[in-house]
């Protein structure tokens, strides 16, 4: 699984730069989670750990405090979530996780990205019984044993733990996240994660080459520059620079 994740978190460098609006999408993502699981962190993990990845990402502290003073209100923009799956260059496999008020204007969007870099977009399902749906934690460590045992004895559902370079990482299904998360934080005082995030995880890659590999960097461009579009998973592996 963390080849899979080195994977993908190796081939997303090469768009970073494109995430230009990356307050905007943190500020919808925080006002969701905050809107529907409440507004205090310590009582909702996934709020609190949006905002400990939004200011890993230089997200300004007035940016997410506005989120999250807006969900007090109660009012706002009533965002739903969107997933749109298909197939992108080279036949790679493809999933846009995306926030919006207004799903005929982002399926629009989205499916112009796809038409216009030669992809395809399927159905609900069409690729995602392809990834793992997993919640990934990694933090310092080189106990690999008695993270396991403090995971097991809180009953999470653990698929996997690596430890590499004094750090471990921990994959559990999607649904254990913020269970997984407190029995870390309740067994090791102080802990700190380096990644603390739910992804799509592909099972296989499927590599992308020749003229397809600057096809893919405008098709992750265009999706990118979508104001709903929140993530994109992808199963591509694009040649080492």
């Amino acid at each position: 699984m963390g080849r899979a994740y080195q994977n993908r978190k190796e081939s997303m460098a090469k768009t970073a730069a494109a995430k230009t609006k990356v307050y905007s999408k943190y500020g919808r993502e925080l006002y969701m989670s905050a809107k529907s699981g409440g507004v205090d962190p310590k009582a909702n993990l996934s709020l609190r750990g949006l905002i400990e990845r939004a200011k890993k990402d230089q997200v300004p502290t007035h940016v997410i405090e506005k989120a999250i003073e807006k969900a007090k209100g109660g009012a706002g923009e009533d965002y739903s979530t969107a997933r749109y799956e298909g197939y992108g260059p080279g036949n790679c496999m493809v999933i846009v996780d995306c926030l919006t008020d207004n799903p005929n204007r982002t399926f629009g969007d989205v499916r112009l990205a796809f038409t216009k870099t030669k992809c395809k977009i399927g159905t609900p399902g069409v690729v995602a019984h392809m990834f793992d749906h997993c919640a990934i934690f990694v933090f310092a460590g080189q106990d690999e044993e008695a993270v396991l045992e403090a995971l097991m004895e809180a009953d999470v559902d653990v698929t996997d733990i690596e430890n590499e370079d004094g750090k471990i990482t921990v994959f559990t299904p999607n649904t254990e996240y913020a269970k997984a998360k407190q029995a870390l934080e309740e067994a090791f005082e102080g802990i700190e994660f380096d990644v603390d995030e739910i992804q799509f995880l592909p099972k296989t890659t499927t590599k992308v080459e020749g003229d397809d590999i600057p096809l893919f960097e405008k098709f992750m461009d265009m999706l990118n520059d979508l104001d709903d579009v929140q993530n994109v998973f992808h199963n591509a592996e694009l040649p080492q620079e």
